[in-house]
């Protein structure tokens, strides 16, 4: 589709959607229609933009007679499930305002959490990446001139010099077939992970690794307590619910967990004992929401495993970036300093040959 001579979008990332849902809750608080508040914020999107494109489809789509979550289920990109079944729920209950102020927090909730995340990783693959090309370019181009001023002099290399300079010369020869082989294991390897298997090994990695194991099993373990909540808050029978969060939680091990305790409560098990006998969740979440079951009140519990686990995932990005920096700094201190005493050792050498 061409808008305006350029290639127009046809969907919103999720800041715009957390604006969609902000502005049309204030507008409909307002006293608008939704027609005519779809109808606002189309007018108010850029040209060829996905806000102007997908809420000019809603509105026509709502003039037709369709109601607004099947509307929005036709645009899965941007509108997931659990979008869709919570307005589905507000029809229901004619509660679409509250429903669109809660569908906002989930989103700002959310982003929230993944914003600490990538916040906690920029910093240690920044400075990954500079030490990994440091030590490259010493290795193309600064040992190979001393290897010229070591050839000249004739003298006998320790073992760490000619270590260094044979990896020296591998890069300057081999460099390009190991730039092609490390591609190609990127491209196997980003395959790999999005087959079945791959995602759940990874996801299953993710949840066990050190380090980052307390901040996705934590992000994880509070975005479903919070996203189950909502659904449970807003109508969503469990099963819905469970179903919406299974394809919704982002971890294929956590969905496995929460198939099978979908496929139980279907024969009246309650969530809390399918959920503990999976093995992928705490024992202390699973005790909270059993308590929460025995006292009719799930969705007390959910907000209180939700803010628990947050914290925890807080504390965890502080430890990881604590723990990162000084395991980075010596990692790298370790190959600069193997770089230098390799060429120091040749120097002290050939000058104790000279003298």
């Amino acid at each position: 589709m061409q808008l305006g001579g350029s290639k127009a979008k046809t969907d919103m990332k999720r800041v715009e959607v957390l604006l969609f849902v902000s502005e049309l809750a204030d507008l409909l608080e307002a006293g608008m229609t939704l027609g005519q508040a779809l109808q606002a914020l189309a007018n108010q999107g850029e040209e060829g933009s996905g806000q102007r494109f997908i809420c000019q489809d809603l509105c026509d789509r709502i003039v037709r007679g369709e109601n607004f979550s099947d509307a929005c289920a036709h645009h899965p990109k941007t509108f997931p499930p659990l979008f869709s079944n919570m307005l589905r729920a507000g029809e229901a209950s004619g509660a679409m305002i509250e429903v669109l102020r809660r569908l906002g927090e989930h989103y700002e909730r959310d982003d929230s959490m993944r914003g600490k995340i990538k916040s906690a990783l920029t910093y240690p693959v920044i400075v990954l990446c500079f030490g990994v090309l440091a030590v490259i370019g010493a290795l193309v181009w600064i040992i190979p001139q001393f290897q010229k001023v070591f050839d000249s002099l004739g003298a006998a290399l320790p073992l760490p010099t000619r270590i260094l300079i044979g990896m020296s010369d591998a890069l300057i020869h081999y460099g390009w077939l190991m730039a092609i082989g490390f591609a190609a294991f990127v491209w196997w390897f980003r395959k790999w992970c999005r087959t079945p298997a791959g995602v759940r090994t990874l996801d299953g990695w993710k949840l066990r690794a050190p380090l980052i194991k307390g901040i996705v099993a934590a992000g994880a373990y509070s975005s479903l307590a919070y996203t189950l909540k909502t659904l449970l808050t807003n109508g969503v029978n469990v099963l819905q619910a469970l179903k919406i969060c299974e394809e919704t939680c982002g971890n294929a091990v956590i969905g496995d967990a929460l198939r099978t305790a979908r496929q139980r409560v279907t024969d009246g098990t309650s969530i809390s004992g399918p959920l503990a006998s999976s093995g992928a969740f705490p024992r202390m979440m699973t005790d909270m929401l059993a308590v929460g079951e025995q006292a009719g009140d799930m969705a007390a519990s959910l907000e209180h495993i939700g803010k628990r686990y947050q914290k925890d995932m807080d504390r965890n990005i502080v430890a990881f970036t604590n723990a990162l920096e000084p395991i980075l700094i010596v990692a790298i201190a370790g190959v600069v300093g193997f770089v230098a005493i390799a060429i120091l050792m040749a120097v002290f050498k050939v000058s104790s040959s000279i003298g």
